[in-house]
């Protein structure tokens, strides 16, 4: 059973973050720079919020606060859903479906970020996945070519 584990093996165990204290305008230009929807809010390596797109949108530009003058703490959503990982893509999947969220930041056993996985994570990995089953069928059925 896959996990966010081997999302994590492959794509690495880098989690860009910000400050609470940081202004929405710093978190949107860091967010183009590294071309990521979201960022994890910290504050002393502990996980206190979460900044996406949808935040922004919502919560800045539909009601057009200065993102020069609006803060990172003031926007965030602090109710921070998270998984482990041993969470299986599956149950992955159905919280992101459920909870209508696109990322979910992983934690360990202590409760510490170790990585992040997005949406669009679990549908490379399943594209990954039956791309093999599609070849492996093909050699079975039509043998090594």
């Amino acid at each position: 059973m896959a996990t966010a584990r081997d999302i994590l093996t492959a794509k690495g165990r880098n989690v860009l973050s910000i400050s609470p204290d940081a202004t929405i305008l710093r978190a949107a230009q860091f967010m183009n720079e590294y071309k990521v929807g979201c960022l994890i809010v910290l504050d002393d390596d502990r996980v206190v919020g979460i900044l996406s797109e949808r935040d922004i949108l919502t919560r800045v530009v539909a009601q057009r606060l200065d993102p020069a003058e609006s803060r990172v703490a003031d926007i965030m959503t602090t109710d921070v859903i998270c998984c482990r990982e041993e969470t299986s893509f599956e149950e992955a999947r159905g919280v992101m479906k459920n909870r209508r969220v696109r990322h979910l930041p992983v934690m360990d056993e202590e409760g510490r970020l170790i990585g992040l996985i997005s949406i669009g994570d679990l549908n490379a990995a399943q594209a990954t996945k039956q791309e093999q089953t599609i070849h492996l069928l093909h050699e079975y059925i039509y043998g090594y070519v």
